[in-house]
């Protein structure tokens, strides 16, 4: 199988393209929610930008450790050459060795920088080894003659990721050093950054320095603290030539797991492990934006290391602890998330175990009938404010069970979904509940932001939907009708009859009430607050789309025309439709300003996958005009993060991606969609 390219190409006679260099950003995970990223430029712009952020147990979470390795080479002539980058002060900007840079690609998603410098080309690649906190940084000639010295300078910083950029230093780093081994303490708790320079002529100078400030550009642009310090403890040297490829190695692993690879067999080990991923794959994901996504959906299927005791409990059933972070960089793992994405992630892409696991996972957070909304970072317990995860989940069972038929977590779980369902019937927290008159889930608890339009900044709840919101109840009685069907393949598991009449009062009430004859389409919450709410939101389409469709469906082709018309745009779904007072055109600014344009027209890629589903109710055999709804994502590839999907896009030309570079459900939807809509036959789930 050939390696999946996707290259960036510099031509000198062009120019430097400095925000090209800046904005493109490249991202590699290691299976634990740790990661390596940072742009092409070399230069970090965000507070997330490193190039060794270990996912530690809690209560530490995900740490940035080694921040930037600066690159100065000596040529054959005695020139010298900076490579990387870094930005200093309000705005003076170094690109370090933009004019020698000629390609950036991803092979098997993993990067690669090819320079052209006097006469020699030099390539850099970055890989971490899966389930490792481990980075390798590998150099080699690709051509000319040596020897290159190269002069790599470690920066450092011990900090949560999500910390600004501006926390201190630490108060003192301790540097250990015995046979070419290199320790950084700074926590005797917290296990040291060890550091290993491998090659021809290897030697490290002690330089102790606190560097001066760097300016982190997209922090500033975010509203939040720009100026933060780095350390060093100094500089390696090595020396490359025809046949001596150099690296340096970070890790928080122990020695033995860190010298157990040559950085040439943790290369070759992961292009494999990837390769295999595709192999796996649905058939249908094969070539082009298919198989680039299988690999993206890699980056955020993990082994939740901040957990111990979900390996624990894990293990001793049998199972493997799964969960899947929503979103890089500052996502942790999101019960909504991760339900929607779950198909597209693992069942698309053959990973059918780990689906078990992710299921099984959750399942075992399950309180007063739901599950976590999200994790915070660096902790055990998740919270539990949602009022949709706990319905996606029976969704996401059921496209598990369609493409497994695996009967004994079906066996497993069921108790459990019977038990969420009678905690809503009766009530549960954050007023989550049917409402006895009409048999509708009603939810909303003031201060809290309970759907999936979740935005909130201090005590403001931007888009509060307290009432019956129309997608909370499309989930609803899809979840009443796939338990009834469950509980008919499970006889003596509970009464099926009972919640079938749960769901046929809910569906009527819903064709009663949700239609807003004035509009055209479906409102978008009734029963709130300040009465029915007419906005044209995309909600509306899980009525159609899910497994069991509550809208009737003379009703389905003006609410699919509707959303095409003012929702649909070739990066996915408004979430508000111009026109409307509310309606933010831009996502941009500080906390606040971005928080009131979240939900109210900033698109989402995720939405394409319920409009391509409603879509397809309308229109069965339109594969191609589906398919095409998807061509904008092809060349979203090579922006942002290169090789993936941003979680969001301004609501207007030329929908500037924003928000997380890489998000999960974006990833698994646009996937999902593209296995859906190919017309390639195959028996493979997806």
């Amino acid at each position: 199988m050939t390696n999946v390219l996707r290259r960036l190409r510099f031509d000198p006679r062009d120019g430097i393209d400095r925000e090209q260099l800046l904005t493109r950003e490249w991202l590699v995970t290691n299976g634990l929610g740790g990661y390596s990223s940072g742009t092409v430029a070399g230069v970090a712009t965000r507070r997330y930008h490193g190039l060794l952020i270990a996912a530690l147990p809690a209560p530490y979470g995900r740490m940035f450790l080694l921040a930037h390795v600066a690159e100065r080479l000596r040529l054959p002539d005695g020139v010298t050459v900076d490579l990387g980058g870094e930005e200093r002060g309000d705005e003076g900007l170094e690109v370090f060795g933009a004019e020698h840079l000629r390609e950036f690609r991803l092979e098997n998603g993993l990067p690669v920088w090819r320079y052209e410098i006097g006469g020699i080309e030099l390539e850099k690649r970055i890989v971490m080894p899966h389930e490792q906190n481990t980075v390798y940084i590998i150099y080699r000639l690709a051509s000319g003659r040596g020897p290159v010295r190269l002069k790599p300078l470690p920066t450092v910083h011990f900090r949560s990721h999500d910390a600004p950029v501006d926390t201190p230093l630490p108060a003192e780093f301790q540097l250990r050093a015995s046979g070419g081994r290199y320790e950084i303490v700074v926590d005797p708790d917290c296990a040291p950054l060890r550091l290993k320079m491998l090659g021809s002529r290897c030697a490290f100078t002690f330089e102790r320095q606190n560097l001066p400030e760097f300016l982190f550009r997209t922090e500033r642009s975010r509203g939040y603290m720009s100026r933060g310090q780095l350390w060093s403890p100094g500089y390696f040297r090595v020396d490359l030539d025809e046949d001596h490829e150099a690296a340096l190695v970070a890790s928080t692993e122990s020695w033995e797991t860190i010298e157990a690879l040559s950085p040439q067999e943790a290369l070759s080990i992961e292009h494999e492990r990837r390769r295999r991923l595709l192999r796996e794959a649905d058939p249908r994901a094969a070539g082009g934006l298919g198989d680039e996504l299988v690999i993206a959906a890699d980056q955020f299927v993990i082994e939740p290391a901040g957990r111990t005791s979900d390996e624990a409990w894990a293990h001793a059933a049998g199972d493997d602890a799964r969960t899947v972070i929503a979103g890089y960089h500052w996502f942790t793992d999101w019960g909504r998330d991760t339900m929607i994405s779950l198909e597209g992630l693992t069942l698309c892409t053959g990973r059918k175990d780990e689906a078990g696991y992710i299921l099984r996972t959750f399942a075992h957070y399950i309180r007063d009938g739901l599950i976590p909304n999200m994790f915070p970072e660096g902790e055990c317990e998740g919270l539990y404010h949602t009022a949709d995860a706990t319905l996606w989940f029976f969704q996401a069972i059921e496209r598990f069970l369609q493409a497994t038929g695996d009967r004994s977590t079906l066996e497993f779980l069921l108790p459990k979904m019977v038990d969420i369902v009678r905690h809503h019937l009766r009530g549960t927290r954050f007023g989550i509940g049917v409402d006895p008159r009409d048999g509708l889930l009603q939810q909303g608890e003031e201060g809290y932001q309970l759907t999936w339009m979740d935005a909130k900044l201090g005590d403001w709840v931007v888009t509060p939907r307290r009432g019956k919101a129309v997608e909370i109840n499309a989930l609803w009685y899809n979840a009443l009708k796939l338990l009834e069907g469950w509980l008919r393949e499970c006889p003596g598991a509970g009464p099926p009859d009972e919640f079938a009449k749960h769901a046929e009062r809910a569906r009527v009430a819903f064709n009663e009430r949700f239609w807003c004859e004035p509009e055209g389409h479906l409102y978008d919450v009734v029963d709130g607050p300040d009465g029915d709410d007419p906005a044209c939101r995309p909600n509306q389409l899980l009525a159609i789309s899910l497994t069991h469709p509550i809208l009737d469906e003379r009703r389905w082709r003006p609410v699919v025309d509707v959303a095409r018309e003012r929702l649909l745009t070739p990066m996915g779904l408004r979430s508000l439709a111009p026109g409307h007072p509310d309606y933010k055109p831009v996502y941009y600014g500080d906390l606040r300003v971005r928080d009131a344009a979240y939900h109210q027209g900033t698109v989402w890629a995720w939405l394409i996958g319920p409009f391509i589903d409603a879509w397809l109710r309308v229109h069965p055999d339109d594969l191609r005009t589906a398919r095409q709804f998807l061509e904008g994502f092809d060349d979203h590839l090579g922006e942002a993060c290169i090789g993936s999907i941003s979680e969001i896009f301004d609501a207007d030309a030329p929908y500037t991606p924003r928000g997380c570079c890489a998000q999960a459900w974006s990833v698994a939807e646009v996937l999902r969609c593209w296995i859906r809509t190919s017309p390639v036959e195959s028996s493979s789930s997806g």
